[in-house]
């Protein structure tokens, strides 16, 4: 059963690869593009992703150190998709035989914190290497499958996604509340124009989740896409799926217990959003650090009608109509 991390670290001095690679990061953030940053100053065009240049470090990191175990389970996602409710989902349905519900370890520990994110992991030296994590180990990422190093393609992943428009509201209200102090906040208008060019962090959206699902074509029994709206109007049926596809299928014994009803409504908006932990605790992104309350604000479907015009709807639909073209998926309003 997946334990949520110590995070123990190595030990040794940091060794001439990690100097050398230090040093390819430095000429990559002098050579490659740059945009405008929703967090930080500004973002930078790796591979065909925009990224905040520590997870460019990050991501070096995790190809040249991350050694994964056939066994890990990743949850993936584009950022403010539904990882934080997929996350309580997950360690819940997971470790549902450790835990009872009356004393839960969600009830001391904000679900961003239950099991680590890999891009705020490895970030600098000496490098965590998770080996204290008993089978399965669970981990999270933003980064895009492209992005991924090949030796993960053994593992299983859960992909969520979600209308881009209710991502994008989400995003920006995020951002601004962690955005650099020494920066002024940024406009819902400069947010849909960053975002309709692709430049957010870990975007274009349309990369990303194209990325996932063009590989849970290839290989179904390896990735478990999943669509955020699918996931709130069949909350069980999706939790019975993930436990399947996690290994651990629920019995008939606990069907009659009502496990699966008990660990939805344990999970809910309401009932983690309403827990002491997630309104006084915090939740570290490498040195920084924020608000368990943050990764809680609506939890809605459709709450972008609240802040877009007719026409700012129409360019996201167009837009991501026009990526998808081909694909057979469909996002937003175009499904």
């Amino acid at each position: 059963m997946s334990t949520p991390p110590s995070r123990p670290i190595t030990e040794s001095k940091e060794d001439g690869d990690y100097i050398k690679l230090c040093e390819e990061y430095n000429c990559l953030i002098e050579t490659i593009p740059k945009g405008n940053g929703w967090r930080v100053k500004h973002l930078h065009n790796y591979n065909g992703f925009w990224l905040n240049p520590i997870y460019i470090k990050a991501n070096l990191l995790l190809h040249a150190y991350f050694k994964p175990h056939p066994t890990d389970i990743f949850l993936a996602s584009f950022m403010k998709s539904g990882t934080t409710w997929l996350k309580a989902l997950m360690i819940s349905t997971i470790n549902r035989h450790r835990y009872s519900f009356s004393d839960h370890h969600l009830h001391y520990h904000g679900p961003q914190s239950t099991f680590p994110f890999l891009e705020t992991e490895l970030h600098s030296y000496p490098i965590t290497d998770f080996t204290d994590m008993s089978a399965p180990r669970l981990f999270s990422t933003h980064f895009p499958r492209t992005l991924l190093p090949p030796s993960v393609t053994s593992c299983k992943f859960i992909y969520i996604c979600r209308d881009p428009k209710d991502v994008l509201v989400s995003k920006w209200f995020f951002m601004n509340k962690i955005r650099d102090k020494d920066l002024p906040p940024l406009s819902f208008d400069e947010a849909l124009d960053l975002f309709c060019q692709g430049i957010s962090d870990f975007g274009p959206i349309w990369e990303h989740v194209l990325s996932y699902w063009r590989a849970s074509l290839d290989a179904p029994d390896k990735i478990l896409f999943l669509k955020y709206e699918e996931v709130k109007e069949q909350p069980e049926a999706m939790v019975r799926k993930l436990a399947a596809f996690m290994g651990e299928p629920f019995t008939k014994e606990e069907d009659e217990k009502r496990v699966v009803e008990n660990i939805v409504n344990m999970c809910s908006f309401e009932n983690l959003s309403n827990l002491e932990v997630n309104k006084t605790g915090v939740f570290k992104f490498g040195k920084a650090e924020v608000g368990n309350r943050e990764f809680f604000r609506k939890g809605k479907i459709g709450d972008w009608q609240n802040y877009m015009t007719e026409e700012m709807k129409e360019r996201i639909d167009g837009i991501i109509h026009e990526k998808l073209k081909g694909s057979g998926l469909t996002l937003g309003e175009s499904a």
